[in-house]
């Protein structure tokens, strides 16, 4: 039977997590938004399983239940043929450590989609490594495998990595259908204008609403009071804008050092919301869309 995992302790240790875990997600599997799919997931199983009593290194476990997630997340869309290569296996270069100053500064730079160059292990040891901070060995317990082989993909991913820079390598962008940034500009316009009741008016009957770490609810009536909960909010102003192929708005939030957030729209047949996920509870998102030069 799973350990009781109602306590404070699992709850701290995700909260704490949770803005790491989707900056290695979101590069695992190429995608902001679904990066934080995958956290959700890990974060699900993971609750499942965790007991304080018995695991050691919470943020070493709670690492490896990502990296597992986010292995079965690419082996269902058929994204990996070999999780493991060959050459992975052999013995690396002599790194002393996985800190690298110059290979930190060019992996944070990397557009996320760049790293879906690298095979998985390259991948995951750069990602652990020079965007997170991680030590060969926390790495190697990770990916439950040694640190020989740790540094072997370290150095090829990041030498691949490099040579992708050098190369000016662009992901391409996604064209986002004329129809839905129109319908992206009259949601921001009805938004802006506080009519919550034309806001009302667009959902589909199925609509489903994901306010990340919060609220997973589907069915207009299920929805209806998200835009009550918007009308008690001022200072808020909605740009209409595009999110990995999807329409979306980035909300400012007014005064001084008023941040954004994004909200991602999927439209259905007959111009109907059918799914809106709002990430005002998970700015570590918007960091990424930043980064990324989305804004």
């Amino acid at each position: 039977m799973p350990a009781d995992t109602g306590n404070d302790s699992f709850a701290n240790l995700a909260a704490d997590l949770r803005p790491r875990l989707h900056r290695y997600c979101a590069r695992m599997v190429g995608s902001a938004l679904d990066g934080e799919d995958v956290v959700q997931d890990a974060l699900a199983k993971a609750a499942l399983h965790y007991d304080g009593e018995l695991v050691r290194e919470p943020k070493a476990w709670m690492f490896r239940v990502a990296h597992n997630a986010a292995l079965d997340f690419l082996r269902r869309r058929s994204l990996e043929r070999q999780v493991f290569s060959p050459a992975d296996e052999e013995t690396g270069p002599d790194l002393q450590d996985a800190v690298d100053p110059h290979a930190g500064a060019e992996a944070t730079a990397a557009a996320l989609a760049t790293f879906m160059h690298l095979p998985f292990t390259q991948r995951s040891a750069v990602i652990l490594a020079d965007v997170l901070g991680h030590a060969l060995q926390e790495i190697a317990g990770t990916l439950q495998t040694t640190v020989p082989a740790v540094k072997a993909a370290l150095h090829r991913g990041r030498t691949r990595l490099r040579a992708l820079g050098r190369e000016g390598e662009i992901p391409p962008q996604a064209q986002l259908p004329p129809r839905l940034l129109v319908l992206a500009q009259l949601y921001a316009e009805r938004f802006n204008a506080r009519d919550f009741d034309g806001l009302r008016a667009l959902l589909a009957d199925e609509v489903r609403l994901q306010v990340a770490g919060r609220v997973d609810v589907q069915g207009s009536r299920e929805v209806v009071g998200y835009f009550s909960n918007y009308a008690r909010l001022q200072g808020l102003r909605a740009q209409a804008t595009a999110f990995e192929g999807h329409a979306g708005l980035w909300v400012h939030e007014g005064g001084p050092g008023g941040g954004a957030y994004p909200i991602v729209l999927d439209w259905g047949a007959g111009d109907r919301l059918v799914a809106i996920r709002d990430f005002r509870y998970a700015r570590y998102v918007a960091d990424t869309f930043v980064a990324k030069g989305t804004a």
